[in-house]
C-alpha cells in the first residue's frame, strides 16, 4: 500500500489525497501514525490495529479516520467509501453491562404493599417489595388534570439521593386528587375528577393499569420487568453483587470498553420497566435514529439506543443513537393516541415487540376460537437515575401534543428570518468570500436570509474570537449584511482550547466552569482545537457565565445581527469512549456524567439562548441551532440531523427522521440540503432543495472537502429549479409562520405524519415518504433519481384534494399516479382549508412585511373552508409582552368569505393587504363578486373563472388583513 504524495494539511483536521490504488480494498486494515507528535511527519501504513470497512455503491467517498476518530475527507475521489467500523467504534447492546444484567438477570417479582397506601394532594404512594432481594421501593402515582399520569419510583431509603432530571419539565403540573373506587387484598382501584380514567394497582405480581371508560389502555410492569439496582457504599458492597456479575472478568463497579475504563462511583444503579399498550400495533417517536417513522420490532435485532453521540455519516436504518435523544414514545390506533415519556438522561435502551392479533388455539373449531387482541410491549432500560415517566392519555394526536407541550414546553416562536433559507459551508474563506456569496444570491434573484461561518472563522478554534487575517472587520461584515436585512451565524462549540494565555480559558478555569475527571482534576479531551477542556453547562453558574460571554462588549466583533450555532455538543470528544465524554467525569453537584449525558447539549443550547436574550435586554427573539438535544429543546430553538451525505438514500431517510422529531415535540428541524459530505449530482441537489423547502428548517451546508455548491454553480437549468424551490418557500412563509405560532401556543407540529390528520385511516399509519404541512398541505417530495411518475396517497374517502400547481381536483381515499418533471414536486391543498401566501418572494423575509398576500381557498365537498393567518413584527417579544400581534381567521361558507379576528387578544398595526383570492372547487361561473368592508360601501370586484379546473380568481382587492371584510359570490 503506497501513500500518495499529493496530501496537504489544514489546522487540526488533516485531509489526504491519495491514488485509487491506495484505497478501495475491502477490509484493508490501515493506521495513520504520527512521528514525534507532528502531523507533518505522518506516514500512512498498513497495520493490524483497528478494523476498516470498504462499502461499495458510491454513497460517500473514500475516507480515513484519525487516531482520535475524526474523518479525513479526500477531495479527489468520492466513488467508493472507507468508513470506520461503527460496530467497533460504538457500542452495541451486548457491550453494555447494565443492559446485559437486565436482559439476562433473574426474574424479579415485586409486590405492591397495598396496606402502605397513602393518598396525598398529589396522588398516592405505595411501598413495593421484592421478597428475594428484600429491595424496598417507593411508588408515587400522580394523575394530572390534563389527562396525564406520572409514575415515579425511587428507593424507599437510599443511602444518598439518586439523580432526578431537572429543568426539562416546565413548572408544576396541576395534580388531581385520587379517591378509592374499589379495594381488595388483590388490588386497589383509584379514580379522579369525573371518574372517566382509573388507575388499578395490583398486589402480586405488581402491575399498574391505566383505564379509560373501564378499558385497560396501558399497563406498567405488565411483563414483570421492573428492575431497580439500589445504590451501594463502595466500601460495603453486598455479597449479592457476585450473583449479578456476568462473568469473572466483568466487575459491577468497573466496566471496560476497548482501552477505556469506566469506574462507577455508586456501583450498579440501573433501572428498567416495561409497558403494554393494549390493542395498539403502531408506535412512533424516540428520536434520533436514521430509521423509519414507525418503530420496528427489535426482538431479532438491536434495541433503540438513546445516547447522544457524534456519528459521522451515520448508518441508515439503524437504531444506534445519534446526536440527540427524546425519550417519548407515541402509540396510535384508530380511536386513540397514547404516549409514554421516560424522563431519564442516562444511557437508555428501548425494546419494542409487536404482538399482532391472533387466535388462542388454531386447532379448535373456528367458531370456538378466542381472538387475542393485538398489543405492543415496550421495555425501557436506563443506566441510572430513578423511574420517572408520564403517561399521556390523549385521546387524539392533537391532545397528546398539547399534553406533551404542557409538560416539557412549547416550541419557541422563531424570528421570521430563521424560517428563510440559510447558506452555510465549512468554511467560507474570508470576508470577501462571504460578500461574494451574498452578492451572488442577489445577482441570481434567489432569496436568502442567513449566511453561516464554521470553525475556521475563529483564531485557532478559540470560540468568541475571529481570525484577524481572514475576518479583520467582522462587525463591518455584519453591518454590510444587515443593510440588506440579512444575518450572520457563527459556530460556538462547548470545548475550550486549553490555552493559559487565552483570557476566556483562564476565566473558565478560575471560575470552576469546567467538567472534572474522576480524580477531581479538570477533564481534558481532544477536539477541533486539540487539547480542550469542556464547560460544565449543568451548573447554573457556568451557564450564567457563558451567557455573559455573548455581551457585545465581551464578544468583540459581534453585533445584534449575529446569531449562534452550537455544534459538537453531545459532547464530542475525539479521544473519548465512543468519541464522547467518559461516564465517570464529574459535573456540578458531584454528579457523574453518566447521570446527565443526554442533557449536555440541551444545557449548552439553553445557555446560548439565554446569552442572546440577555444581549438584547430581553427584547429580541434569539436564534440558536443545536446539533444535540433532549426533551424540552423545542422551547430553545432549532435542531438538524447532523452529518448526512449526498446520496438519494440520505435524502429519503431525512423525511422519517424529521417526522419522528416532530412527533416528539422538536418541531423546528431540518437536514443539510445536498448532504454534508460528498458532491451531489445536479438532479439530487434540485430534489433536495425541493424537499427541504417544504420542511421547517431550511439550510444548505457542506464540508470543506466538497466542491462549492452555491445554487448558481450548476448551469442555468439547475439554478432555475433551485430558484423556484426557494422562491416558493418564501411565498409560503405566511403559512409557515402561522404554523409556528400554532406550535408555540398549542404544541401542534408544523410537520405531521399523515395519521395525525387522518387518525382513523390505517393506510396512513406506516407512511413516511409524504407528510402534512399543518392541516392544509400534503407534500410528497421526489426522493429517487430519474423519476417521471410518483405514487401519492391522498387520504380520506370523503376528502377533496387540489394540486397546488394545476388546481386540478382529486377525490381522496386512493393512491394517485402523478407525472413529475425535474421542476415539479407533488403538493396538494386539502379541501376545507385556507392558505395565505405572499404574491412574490422578495429578497429576504424582511420584505414580507411590505408585500401583498394572496389567499387560496380550497372548498371541501360541502363548499366550506377555513384557515388562519398570524402576523407580528417578526423579531421581538412584543407579541408576548404587549400582545402586539394580529391573528385573523378566514371562513368560507355559503358563498361568503369572511375575514375576522380569531380572538379577543392581540393588536398589531400592519399594512399587509390581501391582493387576490383564489377559490378552488367553484362549480359554476358567478354573475358577480361583491366586496364588503366594514364602514365602507359595497363594491364589485374583478374576477376570472377557469371552467376546466373550477377555479375563481378575484383580483385587485387590496383588502387590509387587520380589517373585517367579506367577499360574496353571487
Amino acid at each position: 500500500m503506497r501513500p500518495c504524495t499529493c496530501w496537504h494539511l489544514r489546522s487540526c483536521v488533516w485531509h489526504l489525497r491519495f491514488c485509487a490504488s491506495t484505497t478501495g480494498q475491502s477490509g484493508r486494515r490501515i493506521r495513520l501514525q504520527f512521528r514525534g507528535g507532528s502531523p507533518g511527519a505522518a506516514v500512512l501504513a498498513a497495520a493490524g490495529r483497528g478494523r476498516w470497512k470498504h462499502r461499495r455503491g458510491g454513497r460517500l467517498g473514500r475516507m480515513l479516520w484519525l487516531w482520535y476518530g475524526r474523518p479525513f475527507l479526500p477531495r479527489c475521489d468520492w466513488e467508493g467509501l472507507v468508513v470506520p467500523d461503527d460496530e467497533e467504534k460504538f457500542k452495541k447492546s451486548e457491550h453494555v453491562a447494565f443492559y446485559r444484567r437486565q436482559i439476562q438477570g433473574p426474574n424479579l417479582q415485586y409486590q405492591a404493599l397495598l396496606d402502605t397506601m397513602v393518598l396525598t394532594e398529589k396522588g398516592a404512594r405505595f411501598e413495593l417489595l421484592e421478597p428475594d432481594t428484600q429491595t424496598s421501593l417507593l411508588l408515587s402515582v400522580s394523575p394530572c388534570k390534563n389527562d396525564t399520569v406520572r409514575i415515579l419510583i425511587d428507593e424507599l431509603q437510599p443511602i444518598k439521593a439518586r439523580y432526578r432530571v431537572p429543568d426539562v419539565i416546565t413548572g408544576e403540573q396541576q395534580c388531581a386528587q385520587l379517591r378509592v373506587e374499589r379495594q381488595s387484598k388483590y388490588c386497589v382501584s383509584l379514580s379522579w375528577s369525573s371518574g372517566r380514567h382509573r388507575v388499578c394497582v395490583w398486589h402480586f405480581p405488581f402491575r399498574l393499569e391505566i383505564l379509560c371508560e373501564d378499558e385497560v389502555m396501558v399497563t406498567f410492569n405488565s411483563k414483570g420487568k421492573l428492575w431497580f439496582e439500589t445504590l451501594q457504599d463502595p466500601t460495603r458492597a453486598s455479597s449479592h453483587d457476585s450473583e449479578l456479575q456476568e462473568d469473572h472478568t466483568s466487575l459491577l463497579w468497573k466496566e471496560t470498553f476497548k482501552q477505556f475504563v469506566d469506574v462507577k462511583a455508586n456501583g450498579p444503579s440501573s433501572i428498567g420497566s416495561d409497558f403494554c399498550f393494549h390493542e395498539f400495533s403502531h408506535v412512533y417517536g424516540l428520536p434520533e435514529h436514521a430509521d423509519s417513522l414507525q418503530l420496528r420490532d427489535t426482538r431479532h435485532g438491536e434495541p433503540y439506543r438513546l445516547y447522544n453521540l457524534d456519528v459521522f455519516a451515520y448508518e441508515l436504518y439503524s437504531r444506534l443513537g445519534l446526536y440527540g435523544s427524546v425519550p417519548l414514545l407515541v402509540a396510535h390506533k384508530p380511536d386513540r393516541t397514547l404516549g409514554v415519556f421516560w424522563l431519564n438522561a442516562s444511557e437508555t435502551f428501548v425494546n419494542v415487540r409487536y404482538n399482532p392479533s391472533e387466535h388462542q388455539d388454531d386447532r379448535s373449531p373456528q367458531l370456538k376460537r378466542k381472538r387475542i387482541q393485538p398489543r405492543t410491549d415496550v421495555h425501557w432500560l436506563s443506566e441510572s437515575g430513578v423511574i420517572d415517566c408520564v403517561v399521556l392519555l390523549g385521546p387524539s394526536p392533537q391532545q397528546l401534543f398539547s399534553q406533551y407541550a404542557q409538560l416539557t414546553g412549547y416550541q419557541a416562536l422563531p424570528p421570521l428570518f430563521a424560517l428563510g433559507y440559510h447558506q452555510c459551508r465549512w468554511n467560507y474563506n474570508d470576508e470577501a468570500d462571504v460578500k461574494a456569496v451574498d452578492a451572488g444570491f442577489d445577482r441570481h434573484d434567489i432569496p436568502y436570509d442567513v449566511i453561516w461561518l464554521d470553525i475556521e472563522h475563529t483564531d485557532g478554534k478559540r470560540y468568541f474570537t475571529w481570525d484577524s487575517a481572514l475576518f479583520p472587520e467582522p462587525a463591518s461584515l455584519q453591518h454590510h449584511l444587515e443593510k440588506k436585512r440579512r444575518k450572520l451565524v457563527v459556530i460556538n462549540d462547548p470545548h475550550i482550547k486549553t490555552d493559559p494565555d487565552w483570557s476566556l480559558y483562564r476565566e473558565a478555569r478560575d471560575g470552576g466552569h469546567f467538567v472534572k475527571d474522576r480524580e477531581g482534576k479538570i477533564y481534558q479531551g481532544s477536539c477541533w482545537p486539540g487539547e480542550s477542556s469542556y464547560l460544565d453547562f449543568s451548573s447554573p453558574d457556568t451557564r450564567s457565565w457563558y451567557s455573559r460571554c455573548f455581551r457585545l462588549d465581551k464578544y468583540q466583533g459581534s453585533t445584534p445581527s449575529l446569531f449562534v450555532w452550537n455544534d459538537m455538543n453531545e459532547p464530542s470528544v475525539f479521544d473519548g469512549p465512543e468519541q464522547t465524554m467518559p461516564k465517570d467525569a464529574v459535573h456540578y453537584g458531584g454528579w457523574e456524567h453518566r447521570e446527565l449525558h443526554n442533557l449536555y447539549g440541551f444545557y449548552q443550547h439553553m445557555a446560548t439562548v439565554e446569552g442572546l436574550i440577555t444581549r438584547s435586554g430581553g427584547l429580541e427573539r434569539p436564534f440558536v441551532l443545536s446539533r444535540s438535544f433532549f426533551a424540552g429543546s423545542q422551547r430553545l430553538g432549532a435542531v438538524w440531523t447532523g452529518d448526512n451525505a449526498a446520496s438519494w438514500e440520505y435524502l429519503k431517510i431525512s423525511i422519517p427522521m424529521l417526522l419522528s422529531l416532530s412527533v416528539a415535540g422538536i418541531a423546528f428541524c431540518g437536514a443539510d440540503v445536498g448532504g454534508f459530505v460528498q458532491d451531489p449530482e445536479p438532479e439530487l441537489l434540485v430534489r433536495w432543495y425541493q424537499a427541504a423547502a417544504l420542511q421547517p428548517f431550511f439550510r444548505g451546508h457542506s464540508a470543506n472537502t466538497t466542491k462549492r455548491r452555491e445554487p448558481w454553480l450548476f448551469g442555468e437549468e439547475v439554478t432555475a429549479s433551485i430558484r423556484t424551490a426557494i422562491q416558493q418557500r418564501y411565498c409560503l412563509l405566511p403559512y409557515w409562520y402561522t404554523l409556528f405560532h400554532q406550535a408555540h401556543t398549542s404544541g401542534q407540529p408544523p410537520l405531521r405524519p399523515l395519521w395525525v390528520e387522518f387518525p382513523t385511516e390505517q393506510s396512513t399509519f406506516p407512511v413516511d415518504n409524504q407528510y402534512m404541512i399543518g392541516g392544509a398541505l400534503l407534500a410528497c417530495p421526489v426522493t429517487d433519481p430519474g423519476v417521471q411518475e410518483i405514487q401519492v396517497l391522498l387520504p380520506g374517502s370523503d376528502e377533496v384534494w387540489y394540486d397546488v400547481h394545476s388546481a386540478e381536483m382529486y377525490k381522496g381515499g386512493k393512491t394517485l399516479s402523478l407525472p413529475v418533471t425535474l421542476d415539479s414536486v407533488p403538493v396538494f391543498q386539502r379541501g376545507g382549508s385556507v392558505v395565505c401566501r405572499s404574491t412574490v418572494s422578495g429578497f429576504c423575509t424582511a420584505d414580507l412585511q411590505h408585500l401583498p398576500f394572496s389567499i387560496t381557498v380550497a372548498l371541501n365537498s360541502q363548499g366550506v373552508a377555513d384557515g388562519e393567518l398570524y402576523l407580528d413584527d417578526g423579531h421581538s417579544f412584543s407579541y408576548r409582552d404587549r400582545k402586539a400581534f394580529c391573528l385573523r381567521r378566514f371562513n368560507m361558507l355559503s358563498g361568503r368569505l369572511l375575514c375576522r379576528s380569531a380572538g379577543e387578544e392581540g393588536t398589531f398595526d400592519t399594512d399587509t393587504v390581501i391582493q387576490s383570492v383564489i377559490i378552488l372547487g367553484v362549480k359554476g361561473k358567478p354573475s358577480t363578486v361583491v366586496v364588503h368592508v366594514s364602514g365602507a360601501n359595497d363594491t364589485s370586484a374583478a374576477f376570472q373563472y377557469t371552467e376546466t379546473c373550477c377555479t375563481l380568481t378575484v383580483s385587485n382587492l387590496n383588502l387590509r388583513v387587520a380589517t373585517d371584510w367579506e367577499i360574496q359570490i353571487l
